[in-house]
């Protein structure tokens, strides 16, 4: 992973992109174009302009405090009918290192989860087609919200993606707003903004032609918020979109949150997590197209910065991925427009099979570590960004 990001205090006098970063400043949301020419800079002076400019907007739209969520990951099964040209994680049935896990062992990891201090738990995974029984795979679905919310009603769910709303919908005939209303109703109390990928379907054509379309990702996800349903945004980037596929993608963010604010929903989007692509044991085809096994961090921190300047007015929450990134990585993207360091995760199985050396579990007082390194201040949250407990 390169480390080539520009030092502190690089930032030169005049630049021809300060006319864009003093408009951000002043609060203006910046235009595409005015983001793809921010992404286009090679000058270490202007790449530190613009970190600086999503530093003090961070500080302006979220404050001088670092949070972070106490969670647990459960990927209940691998199993999948997708074929993702990214994906190290899927298997077929039978396959050596095919999982599905019963309500037992879910349960399992609940209880293991509370023990430590878990407020959350995330829980996605792959689309198997024997989730359908009694002829519904909704009914699945619920009684695997139900084996954990009857156990600990308190704890929060965030769960199921728009990918998985939409394979629940097309298996039972089922519209969105069924499927979503009736998860709500078991128990989930968000929807994680994963399966978005790259918002641009000529993108998605190659990275992952069988999932949803960029069209239906959105109308889910608006009618999550229309329902009450707060989510999550993300962006996998670093493979094979172009610096304005990018943009496009954030255009798009945005302009979902913004239609949730002007339609008065009751919910919208809580954050954004940037997910830079790992390859090291992704399908061949696409890993040889990228060139490169791991992401490149200096690309990644310009990227994060931008999507602070570009969304911060609308999304004020920003995370890095220290599963990705590592701790390091992610603790230097905090000076790049972050003010989020994520969750503790307990177990993560998606990044780490592809080939990610980040790891796989953090515990709060590392986590808290390392904000306290770059002289922040940091403090537990729940999934909904509400403060938890004084910090660690």
């Amino acid at each position: 992973m390169s480390n080539d990001y520009p030092s502190q205090g690089s930032r030169m006098l005049t630049t021809t992109i300060d006319p864009i970063l003093d408009r951000a400043l002043a609060g203006a949301d910046l235009s595409p174009a005015e983001a793809i020419d921010l992404l286009q800079t090679t000058d270490p002076g202007a790449i530190a302009a613009i970190r600086d400019t999503a530093d003090r907007l961070r500080q302006q739209q979220s404050g001088e405090t670092v949070t972070y969520v106490i969670n647990r990951n459960i990927n209940f099964t691998n199993i999948c009918e997708q074929h993702c040209s990214f994906c190290a994680f899927r298997r077929d049935e039978g396959e050596e290192g095919a999982f599905w896990y019963d309500g037992g062992a879910i349960l399992e990891k609940a209880v293991d989860a509370v023990r430590r201090g878990a407020t959350e738990i995330c829980m996605q995974g792959g689309l198997n087609p024997k989730a359908k029984a009694n002829g519904l795979s909704l009914s699945y679905y619920v009684q695997v919200v139900r084996t954990i919310k009857d156990e600990f009603p308190h704890l929060h769910l965030h769960a199921f993606s728009p990918q998985e709303v939409q394979f629940i919908a097309r298996e039972d005939g089922l519209s969105y707003e069924a499927v979503i209303a009736s998860l709500q109703e078991a128990g989930v109390g968000s929807m994680p903004g994963t399966a978005a990928e790259v918002l641009d379907d000529r993108v998605r054509r190659v990275i992952c032609p069988e999932k949803t379309d960029t069209a239906t990702w959105l109308e889910i996800v608006e009618t999550a918020h229309r329902l009450g349903m707060p989510t999550t945004s993300t962006m996998l980037c670093g493979h094979i979109e172009t610096i304005a596929q990018q943009v496009e993608h954030l255009a798009k963010l945005r302009s979902l949150q913004q239609r949730a604010i002007n339609r008065n929903y009751p919910v919208r989007i809580t954050e954004f997590i940037l997910l830079p692509f790992v390859g090291q044991e992704a399908p061949a085809p696409l890993r040889r197209r990228v060139g490169r096994d791991q992401p490149v961090l200096a690309d990644t921190l310009l990227l994060t910065a931008v999507s602070r300047i570009f969304l911060g007015n609308w999304i004020a929450n920003h995370q890095p991925s220290w599963v990705k990134l590592g701790l390091e990585g992610a603790t230097e993207a905090l000076k790049w427009g972050c003010n989020d360091i994520g969750g503790t995760l307990m177990e993560e199985h998606i990044t780490t099979m592809a080939g990610a050396t980040g790891g796989t579990c953090m515990e709060p007082e590392t986590l808290a570590a390392a904000i306290r390194s770059i002289d922040r201040i940091p403090q537990q949250r729940d999934t909904l960004y509400r403060v938890h407990s004084s910090h660690q």
